[in-house]
């Protein structure tokens, strides 16, 4: 798991380093796993004498710089697979962001900014699991992106995320805030502050893609210029909201309309996420959109639900595997082959 930046003084006192690059070192226990002569036996009996609250983990990741004797650990690990997955994700996301830097103070200040903010969403994501929607740290953000941005109390926040953003060649870590009507981007890094709004009428085309640069990104231009995002938790689900956001501004402003949340909209049973109304209500209208344009339906048409099953088909002979979808007014099937069937049912009927 990823740890809070701590300082280490000796890296191979009792370690023994399996991987390394320019910038981190990926480190396993002496005496466990194979091998370890009398040193790793005496380490693994310490560790075994050692309380259980206070045992070490077997693996860990440090963060080292060419100029300096501390080195800060930034993860650990009770096994190979869980140390591997930070390690690949380091090389992945990072590697090749740092190597742009111009001293090693600001790979160490970027770096230990990143960890912090991954732990940081990791746990409002956890827990978001025990609390009820619109939280006490959602309603925080909500009233900070406010106050940073100098945002009316009518402008509602749907979700926020850690993130990198480029300004030049320097990646800033902070927070990205996707509001109802604005993209917002704050990061306060090497006493450097760096402020973006970016109203969702003005985005003229949002695409996901990786360079040698960038690592996985989130483009997004306007008429006047292109931003680039990077180092998400969860790059697919913020760029599936941003879309959603910038359709739904695009269609405002062709209809002359305010947003208004969908009050016919059915309410969910429980909260799996921290997520806002908003969010889930943005949801629900693409499920619903997508429904509509399956079985080309009216615009009134909202979905109920939907279940896999299979449809006997007697021109075939075969049960047909696919789903099962109900609405207002229909009873609808679609096979899991595309094209292969479908089904519309008016429920008068």
């Amino acid at each position: 798991m990823w740890i809070e930046p701590e300082e280490v003084l000796l890296a191979g006192a009792l370690w023994v380093s399996e991987r390394a690059n320019p910038f981190f070192i990926l480190q396993r226990r002496r005496g466990h796993g194979r091998g370890g002569g009398l040193s790793g036996l005496l380490v693994g009996t310490l560790d075994v004498v050692l309380d259980s609250s206070a045992r070490v983990a077997p693996y860990r990741i440090l963060l080292q710089t060419a100029d300096s004797q501390i080195y800060w650990n930034i993860a650990c690990g009770s096994s190979r697979k869980e140390i591997t997955e930070h390690w690949d994700w380091l090389e992945s996301n990072l590697l090749q962001t740092i190597s742009i830097f111009d001293n090693d103070e600001d790979v160490i200040t970027f770096v230990k900014g990143k960890i912090s903010g991954i732990i940081a969403e990791e746990n409002r994501l956890k827990q978001s699991e025990e609390q009820e929607e619109d939280s006490g740290k959602f309603r925080e953000a909500e009233l900070k992106m406010r106050k940073l941005f100098g945002m009316p109390d009518e402008e509602k926040l749907v979700n926020y995320y850690s993130c990198s953003y480029w300004k030049g060649r320097v990646p800033r870590q902070g927070w990205l805030y996707l509001s109802i009507n604005h993209l917002c981007f704050y990061s306060f890094l090497l006493g450097k502050e760096v402020t973006l709004v970016v109203p969702w009428t003005e985005v003229t085309q949002l695409e996901k893609n990786a360079t040698l640069v960038f690592p996985e990104s989130v483009r997004v231009s306007t008429r006047n210029a292109e931003h680039f995002f990077s180092m998400f938790l969860n790059i697919n689900d913020t760029f599936k909201l941003m879309e959603q956001l910038a359709n739904i501004a695009m269609r405002q402003l062709l209809d002359n309309e305010a947003f208004a949340a969908d009050r016919s909209l059915p309410k969910a049973c429980k909260t799996l996420k921290n997520v806002s109304a908003l969010k889930r209500d943005f949801d629900a209208r693409a499920k619903n959109e997508r429904y509509r344009s399956m079985f080309r339906l009216t615009q009134d048409e909202r979905l109920d639900g939907h279940t896999d099953c299979t449809l006997w088909t007697p021109f075939a002979k075969m049960h047909v595997v696919g789903q099962l979808f109900i609405s207002n007014n229909y009873i609808c099937f679609s096979s899991r082959e595309e094209d292969l069937c479908q089904l519309i049912i008016p429920l008068r009927e």
